[in-house]
């Protein structure tokens, strides 16, 4: 594990900053690199992260968790939405200030982190919310969703979490992206846009609705070397963290 080095890199990457007056170009571009693996470091361990989640509920559920996107949820747009185009309109009026096309861009295609198949049970799509997930635009989008949407997570919970933060991830996870979230902030502006389609449409396709497992909810299980050290006791856990998502297990 490289936990241990990665306060040591940033610090010795910082003080390398202050010092580059003197610095070549080549050298301050040695201190750039140390930022990338910074950044790769911690999307790695955000997926390591999410597929032992995944692979627990599982475990935990008997289903099988399939990675294939429903080509609704592909490229939503006015189409796809349905009777939900409205709300999807207003959510992204609320973000961006400019009116959403009714054919969503080429680029605007997405994932999921999985869909949960069990037996005859409707399927299930589960996200893994990291800390990125939570933000005022998150909070924002959150707060538009109508009372009759079933969620398989506490709003509220979201809601209180999004509001507590105070910075913004930066570097990738703060880049604009075009077409659609051209501006500042448009990579945290995009994520709360899609975690709302994901939240509100499935319904209206046959599917249960969606589980959001969040980072703070997993706050102090064991988990070392893309293990849980206590396999039987992270069982417990999750058994118990879906029962209070309302996941029959």
């Amino acid at each position: 594990m490289y936990t241990p080095k990665l306060r040591v890199l940033r610090v010795s990457a910082v003080n390398d900053f202050r010092r580059s007056d003197k610095r070549s170009e080549e050298s301050r571009d040695s201190v750039l690199s140390h930022f990338e693996i910074i950044k790769d470091f911690r999307s790695c361990m955000a997926l390591e992260f999410q597929k032992a989640v995944l692979d627990l509920i599982e475990q935990v559920t008997g289903g099988v968790i399939d990675h294939e996107v429903p080509d609704w949820l592909k490229r939503p747009g006015k189409i796809e939405c349905g009777n939900r185009w409205p709300l999807i309109c207003q959510m992204y009026q609320e973000l961006t200030g400019l009116e959403l096309p009714e054919l969503m861009p080429t680029k605007e295609w997405r994932q999921v982190d999985g869909i949960l198949k069990c037996g005859t049970l409707a399927p299930r799509i589960i996200e893994v919310d990291e800390v990125q997930h939570f933000n005022c635009y998150r909070s924002t989008m959150l707060r538009l969703y109508p009372r009759a949407v079933p969620l398989a997570f506490d709003r509220n919970a979201w809601i209180k979490q999004s509001q507590a933060k105070v910075r913004l991830e930066t570097g990738k996870f703060d880049m604009p992206m075009p077409p659609l979230f051209d501006c500042e902030h448009g990579r945290h502006m995009q994520r709360s846009f899609r975690d709302a389609l994901c939240d509100i449409l499935p319904q209206d396709y046959g599917f249960s609705p969606t589980l959001r497992i969040a980072y703070f909810e997993m706050a102090g299980w064991d988990k070392k070397n893309k293990m849980w050290s206590n396999v039987n006791d992270a069982r417990k856990k999750m058994k118990a963290l879906l029962a209070d998502h309302n996941i029959p297990n």
